[in-house]
């Protein structure tokens, strides 16, 4: 049996009235339908019970001019070993990175380094997604054994402003 729609009156500020119709026509929806997907995305999220094993997307857009920024978020990255499956880091501009996380492990744990980093001074803008009750599969070891992941900070044409500290890192760097 299908659940009856029930009618219910919101108040909601003009303008953000008006994104949200806008966001409707671009998605070719009504009103309605785009707050009922809405509200289950946040439902859905809101679910994620704490403690149970799941896989995490988790994205971060940084300033990487913030001092010490880019080395801490690699810090994180390392502190959680293995339970980083892949690691994406993107040039945006001149001053800005996108990179994407994905981890897995016990959603609270993955929420509360999310929230590490999301907090982070030079973070404009990011966030997570976990799924929950999906075991990731056994990792494969990597080629030279050293726990690199795909996207190392210091390695890139932005960093080339500290050339010492950069070789200094790859001569540390096992395997290369």
């Amino acid at each position: 049996m299908k659940d009856p729609l029930v009618r219910f009156g919101v108040a909601i500020e003009g303008a953000l009235l008006r994104d949200l119709d806008g966001l409707a026509r671009r998605r070719g929806c009504t009103r309605s339908e785009l707050l009922r997907d809405l509200a289950r995305a946040e439902i859905a999220r809101s679910r994620v019970p704490a403690g149970v094993e799941g896989v995490a997307a988790l994205t971060l857009v940084y300033d990487h001019h913030v001092r010490d920024l880019s080395e801490k978020l690699t810090e994180l990255q390392h502190q959680l070993g293995d339970d980083v499956r892949a690691a994406l880091h993107i040039h945006l501009s001149h001053d800005l990175c996108l990179e994407v996380v994905v981890m897995h492990g016990k959603s609270d744990r993955l929420k509360l380094i999310a929230d590490r980093m999301l907090a982070m001074r030079g973070v404009k803008h990011g966030g997570i997604e976990i799924i929950p009750g999906v075991a990731a599969p056994a990792r494969a070891r990597h080629h030279h054994d050293d726990h690199s992941h795909p996207a190392h900070h210091g390695d890139h044409a932005h960093d080339d402003h500290r050339p010492a500290k950069a070789a200094r890192r790859r001569a540390k760097a096992p395997g290369k």
